[in-house]
């Protein structure tokens, strides 16, 4: 083969590698399927299922924007199976969290660590995951699509003020398409710590917004500086705390509020181990405002 011709060749093949590249999709999760406990000799399709659920997060384009592989938005879905009440149903609860990158370091920060106890699906061998965002297909792909658009959201917010609202506007289009299936989690008389609460929070209640603000602030203008500047970082990381506290007086024991802290407390407790007595101190009797039941834990932060 001439030098010239495959030179082209090989042009052409990385041309169409670095297309690949920047196409990819969004999200880089890692499903678990703990079916200990469920009685049946048929467990290959706790396998399948893992499979399918992964790839189903994983090749499915959510947005349009375009993400090199490092920037994929990395998370866990650990789901376990409660109980098999008959062929191809199971319910089932799931821990979804979701990482994202610091600047300038190895560290991973958790964005989400949400536990979802109100999983109900259907899931036979070789079933098709097919979705339609305007419209009711199964619970386990808007079950999934939910979180994916959740995870989203989670991340752009974090990188710019409100910057995931058009991701929870799909997710809460998934809410409103579900409410009607009879499934679990999706409604707004069932309990406060469900799906339907969860996106109320983030994008049908206003008066929720400074929290997304501060989720802003908090990682982008806040944790991304660590390294440099840990003081600075500091004082602004206690000022997202204290902005989520103006909601938090308002419309106490939120779900978004218990998410947060679910998701930062050790890392709080991480960052504030060192530093000014007196930012320790107000960042201390923050936490105790927000989160009292983790008093024992915050004691850590101004014990030495």
């Amino acid at each position: 083969m001439p030098l010239l011709l495959r030179s082209s060749i090989a042009l052409i093949i990385g041309l169409l590698l670095f297309q690949a590249t920047l196409r990819s999709q969004e999200l880089d999760f890692t499903v678990s399927i703990n079916a200990d406990v469920v009685q049946t000799t048929e467990r290959a399709i706790f396998t399948e299922m893992q499979v399918s659920f992964q790839r189903f997060l994983n090749d499915t384009r959510w947005t349009d924007d375009r993400f090199t592989n490092r920037e994929k938005i990395k998370g866990n879905l650990i789901i376990t199976i409660q109980d098999q009440p008959s062929i191809g149903r199971f319910v089932a609860n799931a821990q979804i969290q979701v990482l994202r990158p610091t600047y300038g370091s190895t560290y991973e920060t958790i964005l989400l660590n949400f536990a979802d106890r109100d999983w109900e699906f259907q899931f036979t061998t070789s079933q098709p995951m097919i979705f339609n965002e305007n419209n009711f297909s199964s619970n386990i792909t808007s079950l999934l699509a939910f979180y994916a658009n959740l995870s989203l959201g989670l991340d752009y917010d974090s990188f710019s003020p409100l910057g995931g609202t058009p991701h929870f506007d799909r997710a809460l289009l998934i809410v409103n398409n579900a409410q009607n299936s009879g499934s679990t989690g999706w409604g707004q008389f069932q309990n406060r710590r469900n799906r339907y609460w969860l996106i109320e929070n983030l994008r049908i209640n206003s008066q929720y917004e400074p929290i997304r603000q501060a989720l802003y602030k908090y990682h982008l203008q806040g944790l991304d500086k660590f390294l440099t500047a840990p003081d600075e970082t500091r004082n602004i990381i206690l000022e997202s705390l204290q902005e989520i506290q103006k909601v938090n007086r308002i419309l106490p024991n939120a779900i978004l509020t218990i998410a947060f802290l679910d998701a930062k407390n050790d890392e709080i407790i991480n960052i504030f181990s060192k530093g000014p007595l007196e930012v320790r101190r107000n960042v201390y009797n923050e936490l105790l405002k927000l989160d009292p039941t983790r008093r024992s834990k915050y004691q850590k932060i101004v014990q030495n």
